[in-house]
């Protein structure tokens, strides 16, 4: 008989959740979009830097027929993975850079009071619907770009074309979520947080062939970014690594990025409940 009211009770709490999250997503939705015309030019206009990031590769090859060993069309599958996994995730995740002035100013206390996960509430708080632009347009680069680049396609190569860009979006979340962490004891990390992830975004942007020593060890490698892009790309492309590592490696995203995910999980977590509220 216990069970049968405890459950009903944790259905509605459950719902309520549920209920409340939305709740804050609708509210980002009409704030954002109450002036129409303004968010549409908003949403065209953030497109502006992903293109760029695209521009760049393909002025780079104006000038030269390969780049680290690779030609237009391999590099911009590369290219078409990073941008994908990265307007993504800077879409539903990228806000919590923001972290460092909740902590600053004390409006992390009003999160931490109410009867919602910290985590969601500030990934909906302030969602940047505009970005959805950039997403739309690096997923169309993706399209184009393994459409161009004359893949031999097998059902694995298909499922691998949409499972890296969703493990490349986990991977960024999870790099956005640690880096934004450290301003529990460092409020003034931006400028660390933004080393970390938008030079790895342009990291990924590239061949890591065109990288070297300890820094390519370090991105590639120690940090996982050569998972994002450059790995599901040879794999998907049927190349052997310039660097000697075996065929596999480039089906192991999802593996790395639920290891990202784990991190920064248990960064937050640490991070959180080493908060001491404002002016500690």
């Amino acid at each position: 008989m216990a069970d049968g009211v405890l459950a009903p009770t944790a259905g509605r709490r459950g719902g309520g959740t549920l209920a409340a999250y939305r709740a804050l997503l609708g509210a980002q939705a009409r704030s954002q979009t109450a002036y129409r015309t303004s968010f549409v030019v908003d949403v065209l206009g953030n497109v502006g830097s992903t293109v760029f990031d695209v521009l760049t590769v393909l002025v780079i090859f104006g000038v030269t027929r390969e780049l680290g060993g690779f030609t237009l069309r391999e590099a911009l599958v590369i290219v078409g993975l990073s941008t994908c996994a990265f307007a993504t995730a800077d879409l539903l995740v990228g806000n919590i850079e923001r972290l460092p002035r909740y902590v600053r100013t004390g409006l992390f206390d009003a999160v931490l009071v109410r009867p919602l996960g910290a985590l969601p509430q500030l990934l909906l708080m302030d969602l940047p619907l505009r970005k959805v632009s950039r997403a739309v347009f690096g997923i169309a680069v993706l399209v184009v770009a393994v459409g161009s680049a004359g893949v031999q396609w097998t059902p694995a190569r298909v499922l691998l074309v949409v499972v890296a860009p969703l493990a490349g979006v986990v991977f960024f979340g999870a790099v956005f979520v640690a880096t934004a962490t450290v301003s529990f004891w460092w409020v003034d990390s931006g400028e660390l947080a933004n080393s970390v992830t938008y030079g790895g975004r342009d990291f990924t942007s590239y061949p890591v062939t065109v990288f070297g020593g300890w820094f390519r060890a370090v991105f590639a490698y120690g940090l996982g970014f050569a998972f994002v892009s450059y790995h599901p790309a040879l794999a998907l492309l049927g190349r052997a690594d310039p660097l000697g590592l075996p065929g596999w490696v480039g089906w192991a995203a999802p593996a790395v990025a639920l290891v990202a995910a784990a991190g920064a999980a248990a960064a937050w977590r640490t991070g959180v409940r080493h908060y001491r509220s404002t002016g500690s």
